[in-house]
């Protein structure tokens, strides 16, 4: 056994952390030799039913959780912490525009940007998961100026999930024969889920599924269509397979990435490919086993990819507008 990890995650009586906390806490994210300590924030109305979770989890007797933490103070449940999971925000209402709900969003995560930067471990490692994510990630990293920009992320891994899902479907394969599965950009109806550079055990996407049409017209509507289609499907957002990308991001973000292979994450654009410096901007990386990652260099992007590398681009430059206030 080694020392217990830190865990701290917010919105934690929402429905995708009640899909989450429980994977955590059986060690699905670290393994099963490493104890972890989870540190679950809410908001104050949603602590009775944080109260809930928590006994819940007691019930479960998991040998790995050696402590559970429940606060509504951001200080509190941030303490210490190895690992942050940004999950609870304002959910989009009945009405309100991408900007409105950026708006909306932006002074929370401001406010918890400030809270890792006094109180974190200096080794945290931050994934926003609310969305907008990426936006929401920029502002909690400008936010926390003391903790190295490398450690913040925002989760496009559920992109990366469900674009190996329907390529495996469609080629009538199982999903552990997708690999090399780049998403570029915005976590939005935005973002380019990468076929081109994809493959299929091993053999370039486009050659094992013939059908061009599909790949650039389907595929790529579908993939960034997905949680729209579970909203009109189950009168509710993506929550299960939410929880699970975000066990896949933080386990591969301290696990050795073959090097045959790449994920997503939204990382700081460093400029890579074109991209605006600074930008939390999803791109193909490797980890290296120990909480760090690289972007990878050298992927061929053609015409068509570039137009939509630009477009989703554009949206993020015009989402960082609107919070220019918050990243000062």
């Amino acid at each position: 056994m080694t020392s217990p990890v830190r865990i701290a995650v917010t919105g934690a009586a929402g429905s995708i952390d009640y899909s989450l906390l429980f994977r955590i806490a059986a060690g699905e994210m670290f393994g099963k030799d490493t104890p972890v300590i989870l540190q679950l924030i809410e908001i104050p109305p949603a602590m009775e039913a944080l109260e809930g979770v928590a006994m819940e989890i007691d019930d479960c007797a998991f040998a790995l959780l050696e402590d559970m933490i429940l606060t509504d103070d951001p200080e509190k449940g941030f303490d210490g912490a190895n690992i942050a999971l940004l999950i609870g925000g304002k959910p989009r209402g009945s009405g309100m525009e991408r900007a409105d709900l950026i708006r909306a969003n932006g002074p929370i995560f401001a406010e918890q940007g400030k809270a890792l930067n006094a109180v974190a471990a200096d080794d945290v490692r931050v994934c926003v998961v609310a969305n907008p994510c990426n936006t929401n990630a920029l502002i909690t990293m400008h936010n926390a100026p003391d903790i190295p920009n490398e450690q913040f992320s925002a989760m496009t891994r559920l992109d990366e999930n469900r674009a190996k899902s329907q390529l495996a479907s469609k080629a009538g394969v199982p999903v552990r024969s997708v690999s090399n599965m780049g998403i570029w950009g915005n976590h939005s109806n935005t973002m380019y889920p990468d076929f081109f550079n994809a493959q299929i055990d091993g053999r370039p996407v486009s050659e094992v599924i013939d059908d061009q049409r599909w790949l650039k017209e389907e595929f790529i509507s579908t993939v960034q269509g997905r949680g729209s289609a579970i909203i009109e499907a189950r009168g509710s957002s993506s929550a299960a397979s939410a929880a699970n990308a975000a066990v896949d991001h933080v386990r591969d973000w301290f696990s050795t990435t073959p090097e045959d292979d790449w994920h997503a994450m939204a990382v700081k654009s460093p400029g890579a490919y074109g991209v605006t410096e600074g930008l939390i901007f999803s791109f193909p990386v490797r980890c290296d086993g120990e909480g760090n990652y690289e972007i990878v260099e050298g992927i061929e992007l053609n015409d068509f990819a570039r137009e939509k590398i630009e477009i989703t681009e554009q949206q993020l430059l015009e989402e960082r507008e609107v919070v220019q206030d918050l990243l000062s």
